[in-house]
């Protein structure tokens, strides 16, 4: 595991009432990622949702554009708040692929948060360099984690810490080395799961 270039030291300013949590698109809630620092946080006094998309949750073989998921997950946001009794800036949000870039958007479009987690953020198709998933990045201001294998096909790391750049507030990058587009395989799982919660400062 590896930070990018100035950027280990990056961490929020202290941890996080809640961790919400969405899949990729073919993915689950209960990705074994999710399920760890479920198990992990709770004692650390964080509350982590592991969200299913309503897609996933009636059977829907297709997934539907980003876009058209973003009123539902801020909507999934806002109500975890409400349960924990914080306001949104008390959470952080996030997840795998799909789920992150989703996530993105909602803070990108105005859902108030302490964070953004982003875990194997999907920059482009593989194969696709030119198909960029960036245009709302200039309007997210939070801080932000990326963690990502150092062999992800849907973004190099080059490539990510050239694009992350755009991000307006502070990023942290870690590399899991040897790790592809799910980097918990090949026993990645630790890393993964090291590198969200020391950004999260629990």
């Amino acid at each position: 595991m590896t930070a990018g270039p100035g950027q280990g030291a990056v961490r929020l300013p202290a941890p996080p009432a809640g961790l919400l949590l969405a899949p990729g698109a073919s993915g689950s809630p209960d990705h074994p990622v999710f399920v760890a620092l479920e198990e992990r946080l709770g004692p650390r006094g964080v509350v982590v949702e592991r969200y299913e998309f309503a897609y996933s949750r009636q059977g829907r073989r297709s997934t539907p554009k980003a876009e058209l998921v973003v009123d539902e997950l801020a909507g999934a946001a806002i109500a975890l708040a409400q349960r924990l009794g914080v306001p949104t800036t008390g959470l952080v949000v996030g997840g795998r692929s799909f789920g992150g870039r989703v996530a993105s958007m909602a803070v990108a479009g105005g859902l108030e948060v302490a964070g953004l987690a982003l875990l194997s953020y999907p920059l482009h198709p593989p194969g696709k360099p030119e198909r960029l998933r960036v245009e709302h990045f200039g309007a997210i201001g939070v801080p932000v984690l990326m963690v990502a294998g150092d062999r992800d096909p849907f973004g190099r790391p080059d490539e990510v810490t050239e694009h992350a750049s755009a991000l307006g507030g502070p990023v942290r990058t870690v590399w899991i080395e040897g790790g592809t587009h799910d980097p918990r395989n090949r026993g990645r799982e630790e890393a993964v799961i090291e590198a969200v919660t020391d950004w999260l400062a629990v």
